[in-house]
């Protein structure tokens, strides 16, 4: 195919030579796309002030069918368009790579930077922790180590003092273990400001204490270890205020409600609607994503089919004109100065009655699923009767005779399997649950006693998303899609989108409005009133 694909020229005196140098180059492509799977090509062009522009040559030697250079030496013209009619001679690099080891590095470069930015965090807060622990500690150790024969005898408030610091420094270890040292929920796109923010105040603050520490005691060498020990104190007391500070921003601030967020999803339309309170852009987005698995049924892509069949069956049914073609029996009629515009009449001379068929569908559906569900609670009434009968004739027989709960649900399952999956096929839910996954729910509801129909209540209805297994959700990783910073705080009329691989959730903020309650008082003696009886009565 390369010996074919060579014979385009550069003269562009004639359409004809242009047009079948574009055929042979569609050629060559066609040719070369199958070893392209294989290995790359490495691409040499040949300049234009070259020899081989009048005559492109193949191992030395003028290629079939074109015309050496003696042929016409007067075709000596340089072409302007010699970038696009200029042929590429290609051949196959002995340093080739394939797309998909291309695609597998990518994909490893990428898993490690999601580890490292997952765990980086956690290493910064770990050796924060640390240095903010042990910085009291070396402050009292210091002293002993460096002079201490000329350190002051520590009395009983000193001792005292050592035992508040222990404490206190027990209450942080584990008020910075609670805090910060919990493992990741997931990894945001940006740093939490918040979190920078102590970060950086508990760094400024270890290092002014010991700058403080450095010039008045270390270089002084105070032997006043009582004050030692105080100013250890104030710095174990100024870490539980951060602290404190801490709890307030990362835990308290957003419990508050102060917006309404409404979430679409976009395939089906399901929407939800939440509170929630001061948060950053993307603090929200995983908040609402914990929502999300929690409460919005499973995404089923397959209940969508059914419209798009119905759609591509309405077009089927229609055929177009075009009236501006020529020998058309149309365009023979007068236009009357009007601009000449496609004619679609349905192919069945009827009307469109595509409503009819949507109503006419959706009650056959409701008809097959009332139909197929009223067989799957039948068959599983009659197991889990037959469960409850050998179960009772099991008091009696011998204890090697007993079947485990295992052997019972697996003894059961197949009276109740056929309508069950016939079930599952009609409401287009079969993917979502494995036979596996079923058998193991139904010897739980046996084991627990449970009654036929809180068995069939995990197949009857669609549940929310964390009730199947991961491999389930179809939306792992997601993509937060904002025209304002991920890290400023949400705001009245904020909109933004969450996008996975087959939908996104679009998410708009809407503001909880002020309410203000007025008392309006009521007497209570302007309740009473006076009942007034006769006092003849008739007997």
């Amino acid at each position: 195919m390369d010996t074919e694909s060579t014979h385009s020229g550069y003269s562009s005196r004639s359409g004809r030579s242009n047009r079948h140098g574009e055929r042979s180059r569609d050629r060559h492509k066609g040719g070369s796309s199958k070893d392209s799977s294989r290995s790359e090509r490495s691409v040499v062009i040949n300049p234009p002030d070259t020899p081989s522009q009048d005559s492109p040559v193949h191992n030395e030697e003028p290629l079939p069918g074109e015309p050496s250079a003696a042929a016409d030496p007067g075709d000596e013209t340089q072409d302007d368009n010699w970038g696009e009619t200029t042929t590429a001679v290609t051949g196959t690099s002995e340093l080739s790579i394939s797309q998909e080891e291309v695609v597998g590095l990518g994909k490893e470069i990428q898993d490690r930077t999601q580890g490292f930015r997952r765990y980086l965090p956690l290493a910064v807060g770990s050796c924060v922790g640390l240095l903010v622990l042990a910085t009291p500690l070396v402050f009292l150790l210091l002293p002993v180590v460096m002079w201490p024969d000329r350190l002051q005898a520590c009395g009983a408030a000193c001792e005292g003092l050592f035992l508040s610091i222990s404490f206190k420094i027990l209450i942080l270890l584990v008020a910075v273990w609670a805090l910060f040292l919990r493992p990741s929920r997931a990894c945001l796109p940006r740093v939490c400001v918040y979190r920078a923010f102590l970060t950086t105040l508990t760094l400024l603050l270890t290092m002014s204490y010991w700058l403080f520490y450095g010039v008045r005691i270390l270089d002084a060498q105070d032997e006043d270890y009582h004050g030692i020990v105080q100013f250890a104190v104030s710095l174990v007391d100024s870490q539980l205020f951060v602290h404190y500070l801490a709890v307030v921003l990362l835990e308290l601030r957003h419990l508050r409600p102060c917006y309404s967020v409404c979430i679409i999803r976009s395939t089906d339309g399901e929407t939800r609607h939440y509170n929630i309170g001061q948060l950053s852009i993307q603090r929200a987005a995983l908040t609402i994503l914990e929502y999300y698995y929690r409460d919005f049924p499973l995404h089923n892509p397959a209940l969508l089919s059914a419209s798009k069949h119905r759609t591509a069956k309405h077009l089927a049914g229609l055929k177009v004109y075009n009236v501006d073609a020529p020998g058309s029996t149309a365009a023979a009629q007068p236009s009357n100065g009007n601009q000449s515009r496609p004619m679609v009449t349905p192919a069945t001379k009827r009307k469109d009655n595509a409503h009819s068929e949507l109503y006419y569908e959706e009650a056959d559906y409701e008809r097959r699923v009332r139909k197929r569900r009223a067989r799957l609670v039948v068959a599983v009434e009659e197991a889990f009767t037959h469960v409850r009968r050998m179960k009772k004739e099991d008091e009696n027989a011998a204890p090697s005779d007993i079947m485990d709960v295992r052997e019972a649900a697996l003894a059961v399952f197949p009276s109740m399997a056929r309508s069950l999956q016939k079930y599952l096929r009609t409401t287009r839910r079969q993917h979502c649950h494995s036979m596996e996954s079923i058998q193991k729910h139904l010897a739980f509801c046996l084991v627990n006693n449970m009654s036929p129909k809180a068995f069939l209540e995990a197949y009857l209805a669609p549940g929310p998303t964390l009730l199947y297994g991961p491999e389930r959700w179809m939306a792992d990783q997601w993509t937060l899609i904002s025209e304002a910073s991920v890290t400023s705080g949400i705001k009245e009329g904020t909109e933004f989108l969450l996008k996975c691989l087959d939908f996104s959730l679009a998410v708009t903020v809407k503001g909880i409005p002020y309410i203000r309650l007025t008392e309006e008082y009521i007497d209570p003696k302007s309740h009473r009133f006076i009942l007034l009886l006769q006092s003849e009565t008739s007997v």
